[in-house]
């Protein structure tokens, strides 16, 4: 899938809806929005417990999405605060007897090992015909197990961005990348100012996933992707070897990397982004590579999206710039009217919508009119997710066995913040990765 050119896009300030809505009878939202695109039942005085890994903003988002299915349905819904990896949080949950009625799940392997467990309850009729409705086949995929619907996809993300401080790329002189060897030309451009060119937020092993992935995905193609995201491959192949050596273009040079290996390996997700745009136009990195969920950290910031903060495609090492896409799924890990009405509330147009108008969130949802989101960069980011249709890659880490790709301190996570520290070793790492991709594919 090629993206789109958006650098040059003008971007507004994400923003609110313009806060409260008047309420219809059933609950729906009016301000002139159109009838409710879902229907839902009654369900006054039930509680339902709905658990993610979901903080700050993410979170406060989410839980205007919850309030209008309160609103609608008469339910009572409690956020659980949850933890990674999350299987493990559920299976304390579970084993204390008190699974929440949902979880939002961000990894497919996550999704497919609550089924092999038994937790996954199947999704009803009323959300597969939401989801039938509203998605592409592959966004529905991504949610089945032997054909049997388990997860909603309602969170996506577009994973293939580079975000940077537009005063130190003019105080260096430098311009955005169209290529991975334009990329470290402008890094060195932007370092020979004064300013350390790249943030990375190495102490989340998933950041590290994406980088890989981003380059094996432009390098190597779609079709072997594919068979190393499903471990047809091992990761001693010859593909593997040419992404970890033009990585290693990057973080072999501690000087264009934040505090060098060591303080990248310190430095969690969201202080590589605001480390980025706080400091005027002398912040602790000029860009940070990561989603367009980077916006909500943006936020938290002085920074202006559109003049003090832009963005650009992340670089092609191949032919084409790749573009990575990741999201969160509910799962019902309850039987219950409840939990199934609120698996179709997110599958549905005006679930999306809430978030959307919010920032900060892409929706998989093809029906959702994309005037909803609050600028240009997200609009294009999720016109563009959503004309790639079927043809869309998944994060690889997110597809494996958790242990592999989403435990921190484990598998992928880890062999990639020792590469991060000691980038000469690519056999080394190579070999490494196949022997924890091997164990948690057989266990």
């Amino acid at each position: 899938m090629v993206f789109t050119a958006i650098g040059a896009l003008a971007l507004t300030g994400c923003g609110d809806d313009g806060g409260s809505k008047d309420k219809t009878d059933d609950g729906a939202a009016t301000g002139g929005s159109s009838k409710p695109s879902v229907t839902l039942p009654k369900l006054d005085g039930e509680k339902i417990s709905v658990a993610a890994v979901w903080t700050g903003p993410e979170q406060a988002n989410f839980t205007k999405v919850l309030d209008e299915f309160e609103a609608r349905t008469g339910a009572t819904v409690t956020f659980v605060p949850a933890q990674d990896p999350i299987v493990n949080f559920l299976g304390t949950k579970i084993a204390g007897g008190q699974p929440p009625d949902v979880a939002m799940i961000p990894q497919v392997g996550a999704i497919q090992q609550a089924v092999a467990k038994k937790w996954a309850k199947p999704v009803g009729a009323e959300a597969k015909a939401q989801l039938s409705k509203n998605y592409a086949k592959v966004w529905q995929d991504l949610g089945a197990v032997d054909g049997t619907q388990y997860g909603v996809y309602f969170k996506a993300a577009n994973k293939s961005l580079v975000w940077y401080n537009a005063k130190a790329f003019e105080n260096a002189g430098a311009s955005e990348p169209k290529t991975w060897k334009d990329f470290i030309a402008t890094a060195e451009t932007v370092s020979a100012s004064g300013v350390t060119p790249v943030s990375v937020g190495g102490a989340d092993g998933w950041t590290l996933t994406d980088w890989f992935e981003n380059i094996y995905l432009s390098q190597a193609g779609p079709e072997k992707y594919d068979q190393l995201a499903a471990h047809e491959i091992k990761w001693t192949d010859p593909s593997v070897k040419d992404a970890l050596t033009t990585l290693a273009e990057l973080f072999g040079k501690p000087a264009l990397i934040s505090g060098g290996a060591d303080g990248a390996l310190q430095t969690e997700f969201p202080v590589s982004v605001t480390q980025t745009f706080t400091g005027g136009d002398q912040p602790k990195g000029a860009m940070v590579f990561e989603g367009d969920f980077v916006s909500v950290n943006i936020a938290q910031t002085e920074a202006k999206i559109g003049t003090d903060a832009k963005v650009f495609p992340f670089p092609a090492v191949g032919a084409d710039s790749p573009v990575v896409t990741g999201g969160d799924a509910a799962v019902a890990l309850k039987d219950g009217k409840g939990a199934q009405a609120l698996l179709t509330w997110l599958a549905s147009t005006d679930a999306a919508k809430i978030w959307a108008e919010a920032g900060g969130f892409i929706s998989p949802n093809k029906a959702l009119d994309a005037a909803a989101y609050p600028n240009d960069v997200q609009r294009k980011i999720a016109e563009a997710l959503i004309a790639a249709g079927d043809d869309v890659r998944f994060d690889m880490s997110d597809q494996a066995p958790q242990s592999f790709g989403g435990t921190p301190g484990k598998g992928e996570w880890k062999t990639l913040q020792d590469f991060l520290k000691n980038p000469k070793d690519i056999a080394g790492t190579q070999a490494k990765l196949e022997s924890d991709a091997a164990k948690a594919w057989t266990s």
